[in-house]
């Protein structure tokens, strides 16, 4: 049973865990827009990674986060994402629910565990410039998000990216996502071109009440439409304090063959009550 916050003691955090940069330097634009829309009394607080670059160590340091104060949301966006359901899995009573933003449960490319060995810092470091033609030719040389990417490739080595990258290559973590008994929300860019589709149909397909919304723009989307960003995460984060305190439904592994999947009535009553706070926003739960 997840615990529900007392009427008393209302405070509670968001914790943003970002992407493959391990930085808070794509957050300020979100973190910015969470205040006036999110319920009263919750923090946001952001995670940052150093220069680990393996999953597990990685999901210490936001063990040690979780833990670390009042009861959670934790949003993870693309690399993170596995990190959030695992430490979702990890601390059932202390995360209250998991948001998966443009992320993946599994190598988000269906060739990349093949590709892992050529994954090297001097591939990576060519990779990461061509990737930068676009961004200079689209935008100017004040636009903030361009300003922001050049710090970043400023501050996070291609060796560490690399790492990181093969760290994806081989990540699973279908078996915790089914096993969760917190409400799931999967935020969906829709024009995503570095997660493709598919993830989110495979979450949906092991979490059938996966709740998604879907927001404006491409893979940087909390960066680049805060806005709506935050508005589907606060109504998310809203809207599960009706159901915080409810029963879990029956669970079952990726490969149980018997047993209860996680579509169960508490799930599908966080959708019912989603539903309304995002009426122009696209928000499904799947149901059975």
């Amino acid at each position: 049973m997840v615990p529900a916050p007392s009427a008393e003691h209302p405070h509670q955090r968001l914790l943003l865990l970002p992407g493959m940069d391990g930085t808070d330097l794509l957050f300020p634009p979100l973190v910015a827009a969470l205040p006036a829309v999110l319920p009263p009394g919750i923090q946001v607080q952001v995670v940052t990674y150093a220069d680990a670059a393996d999953y597990e160590p990685l999901l210490q340091r936001v063990l040690a986060s979780v833990d670390d104060g009042p009861p959670c949301h934790v949003l993870g966006w693309s690399f993170s994402g596995p990190l959030a359901v695992r430490a979702a899995a990890a601390r059932p009573q202390q995360v209250l629910q998991v948001l998966l933003a443009a992320s993946f449960v599994q190598a988000p490319w269906r060739t990349l565990p093949a590709l892992r060995p050529c994954i090297q810092a001097p591939v990576f470091a060519g990779v990461r410039f061509l990737r930068r033609v676009p961004l200079w030719l689209s935008r100017a040389k004040d636009d903030p998000l361009r300003r922001a990417k050049a710090r970043l490739w400023r501050e996070v080595s291609a060796r560490t990216l690399a790492a990181r990258a093969r760290a994806i290559a081989r990540v699973d973590a279908r078996q915790e996502l089914v096993a969760l008994v917190q409400p799931v929300l999967y935020l969906r860019a829709a024009d995503d071109r570095i997660v493709p589709p598919h993830n989110l149909e495979q979450v949906r397909s092991l979490r059938p009440a996966t709740a998604v919304a879907e927001l404006p723009g491409g893979h940087f989307m909390l960066y680049t439409h805060p806005a709506a960003s935050a508005a589907a995460i606060a109504a998310f984060v809203a809207a599960g304090g009706a159901m915080l305190g409810q029963a879990a439904p029956a669970q079952r592994r990726p490969d149980g063959p018997a047993a209860d999947s996680l579509h169960g009535g508490a799930a599908l009553a966080h959708e019912a009550c989603m539903r309304p706070l995002l009426p122009e926003m696209p928000l499904r739960g799947i149901g059975p």
